[in-house]
């Protein structure tokens, strides 16, 4: 089924009194944009998706702009309504499901690092006529306005908040990490079931800096996809970053073990599952599938 109103099923979250999360997705047999394959169905909106909003005072700092347009206006509704004066945005990263809804943030800072400005100047033209990676398009695609390298503090309200780069998942992912509270936004580079391989050739690079990431103060992980309830709840404990690290090398291990490749998902992590490191969430099943196929096929096998 086709929803017509496509924030019909959004949700608002709150993790922390600082925290919203804008959760939609994981609706079964409920579509967004179309019944044929997708970016925004059969990716964002079937796994889960939450964009968050830090509010301290009357400063709002929004971490990723969502599916649509049409769910970026609903969060920038209920900004609005909170009487907060200044917004800015920050990107995790570049790709579509994260960046949806820029338009709706036009007039407000936009922050990102710099690979996701190259990636998305690059590829703008087709991102807006939706020959990038499929419909629906995105048009228009508002760039980022302000551009990091490595590392960018910013204080909202009350709340020292630094943005790290690291290449987890993608070259330009932005992490958002509150330290004196442990907290850290985690975008893509960690997710609930498993994570996505957009790089299958930098899965090294990604052990390493999920080592790094394991040295940071983090007692609480809030990612873009993962269980609602958990997110509800406060978010994951610090061995997501583990359960990703055992996943990656798992695949990695599908190179040289060819029935590897056959198995389920749910048995190959059946150890996190068990310490509830993660949680199972079936869908997860094709992601893994094109995982496999993604790595084992960039490893000449």
């Amino acid at each position: 089924m086709i929803e017509q109103n496509p924030v019909a099923h959004l949700r608002v979250l709150k993790p922390f009194p600082f925290v919203y999360a804008f959760y939609d997705g994981r609706i079964p047999d409920v579509r967004l944009h179309a019944e044929t394959e997708n970016w925004l169905d059969d990716g964002g909106f079937a796994l889960g998706t939450a964009s968050y909003v830090l509010v301290d005072e009357d400063d709002a700092l929004v971490y990723d702009t969502h599916l649509s347009p049409a769910h970026a206006r609903k969060i920038r509704t209920f900004l609005d309504r909170l009487g907060v004066k200044r917004i800015r945005v920050v990107l995790s990263h570049h790709h579509l499901d994260h960046v949806a809804g820029n338009e709706a943030f036009a007039d407000c800072e936009i922050i990102a690092q710099e690979l996701t400005l190259r990636h998305l100047e690059k590829n703008r033209a087709g991102i807006e006529a939706g020959t990038y990676h499929g419909q629906p398009a995105i048009k228009p695609l508002v760039l980022p306005k302000t551009i990091f390298e490595k590392h960018l503090k910013l204080e909202v309200g009350r709340l020292d908040v630094d943005l790290h780069h690291a290449n987890i998942h993608s070259d330009d992912a932005t992490l958002l990490h509150i330290e004196e509270l442990g907290l850290l936004f985690a975008g893509d580079t960690l997710e609930d079931t498993v994570t996505y391989v957009a790089e299958p050739r930098a899965l090294d690079t990604h052990l390493a800096e999920l080592d790094r990431l394991w040295g940071w103060n983090v007692s609480r992980i809030l990612p873009n996809h993962g269980d609602p309830l958990v997110i509800s709840a406060g978010g994951y404990e610090k061995p997501l970053i583990r359960a990703t690290q055992q996943y990656i090398r798992m695949l990695k291990r599908c190179v040289a073990e060819p029935e590897l490749r056959e198995e389920k998902l749910e048995a190959l992590i059946a150890g996190p599952l068990q310490a509830k490191w993660v949680n199972y969430f079936a869908p997860y099943e094709a992601v893994h599938r094109n995982n496999v196929a993604e790595v084992v096929a960039a490893h000449g096998n």
